[in-house]
């Protein structure tokens, strides 16, 4: 199908109207759900919230007490910030979720990109229609988290690492890994775990695919531009904490959180006071403090685990079950009409995803891309807490190979 420039033009934009305009109906209907009075479901929501308007009035960047400055990364606050200087720094909630509503219209075109960039332009509409409407990438704008600014980004990160493996020349492959590298710096400053993806990919692209040269060139490029792109946000660190801290101090209450006794694959941080008072008991003050936490709730976490390594493996298949399920995890959102929309788009578009990906794996590395980060946050999570909202800036990929196993269907079906 050959479709005229400006008709392409004009559908892509409608494409991303549809997106945007999903998004903010499903904002607001969010938080029509809502208790009168209750601004957030999620208390990681209200972490954002407060350290955007620290932000955005001049205030130290810190969550609660000076023993948490390096609390949380400040990709996401920074956004909200700029949102709260232009329409007060305690406005309605509704106003983040528009912001959101916009940053997925913006992940949209990075699928689109992306499936131009590994495919064809139909494809690439293909995608970028199936990305509009999943509704767990609207369901990811709506909320006020983090993964409403890291979608947008990732994907783009994905789809400028293609264009570097594509390029013509050294020069513009050079630029275009450098392109990557800033963008995955954005990614990991609003999303920690994302830090290691670019090293995790290189290994990856040295063992499965050649030249191996070309990878390590582009490799070294990308960890070049993450690095001058991140270094503001390690420069900080050091000077608030005296150590270098490459994302945050949330690593050990993290990784307990996810190993401990009484972990279950979901997120239940109530230990976290308990840890904090044995810390003081010890002479825990200062500035060191939130590093010495940190700490040891790390050593925490790892001792229990080697004492513990057949648990370690039920925990991963628990947390492995909970980031793949056809529906919520939580009993709250199990209802017929939940599970219904996510039976009908979540399968479909999975089973699409990775049966074009193994018919289209002659593309070589673009397509090794495409799913990579499924791989590298399935490998994240079996480790961390898990939950089906990890899973969505994944699924944003996918849908790419997804809309050109879609077309080759329908091609045969005519």
């Amino acid at each position: 199908m050959i479709i005229a420039p400006y008709r392409h033009g004009l559908l892509l934009a409608l494409l991303l109207t549809v997106a945007f305009a999903a998004r903010l109906v499903a904002g607001f209907w969010w938080q029509s759900r809502l208790p009168p009075g209750m601004r957030f479901a999620f208390g990681d929501s209200q972490t954002y919230w407060s350290l955007g308007q620290q932000l955005a009035r001049g205030e130290p960047y810190r969550y609660g007490s000076p023993n948490a400055s390096v609390f949380r990364m400040p990709g996401y606050p920074l956004l909200l910030a700029a949102l709260f200087r232009v329409v007060g720094d305690d406005p309605p909630v509704t106003w983040a979720r528009a912001l959101g509503a916009a940053l997925g219209a913006l992940a949209v075109g990075g699928v689109y990109w992306l499936g131009r960039q590994v495919f064809d332009p139909p494809t690439a509409l293909l995608a970028a229609g199936m990305a509009a409407v999943y509704p767990g990438a609207v369901a990811t704008s709506a909320f006020v988290l983090s993964e409403a600014a890291f979608c947008p980004l990732m994907v783009a990160q994905i789809a400028a690492w293609v264009a570097a493996w594509q390029a013509s020349d050294v020069r513009r492959a050079s630029a275009w890994a450098a392109v990557t590298g800033v963008l995955a710096a954005l990614a990991t400053l609003v999303r920690p775990s994302w830090l290691t993806f670019i090293p995790f990919g290189i290994v990856v692209a040295m063992l499965v695919d050649r030249p191996r040269t070309r990878h390590l060139r582009i490799g070294l490029v990308m960890l070049a531009g993450l690095a001058v792109t991140m270094s503001p946000w390690w420069i900080r660190n050091g000077l608030v904490v005296g150590r270098f801290v490459p994302t945050t101090l949330q690593l050990g209450a993290s990784l307990y959180d996810g190993l401990n006794p009484r972990a279950d694959g979901s997120s239940q941080m109530s230990f976290v006071p308990r840890f904090e008072a044995l810390q003081r008991q010890e002479g825990g003050s200062g500035a060191g403090f939130e590093y010495d936490l940190d700490h040891r709730l790390f050593q925490a976490s790892l001792a229990w685990a080697a004492g513990h390594p057949r648990r370690v493996l039920e925990l991963a298949a628990v947390k492995f079950a909970r980031l793949w399920n056809v529906w919520a995890n939580d009993a709250e959102y199990r209802g017929w009409a939940f599970r219904l929309v996510t039976l009908l788009s979540y399968v479909p578009a999975l089973g699409l995803g990775l049966v074009g990906l193994w018919r289209e794996r002659g593309r070589g590395w673009p397509i090794v891309l495409c799913w990579l980060p499924a791989v590298y946050l399935t490998l994240l999570h079996v480790v961390f807490v898990s939950s089906i909202r990890y899973r969505e800036p994944a699924m944003l990929v996918l849908l790419a190979p997804a809309a050109a196993r879609l077309r080759v269907m329908r091609r045969f079906s005519h």
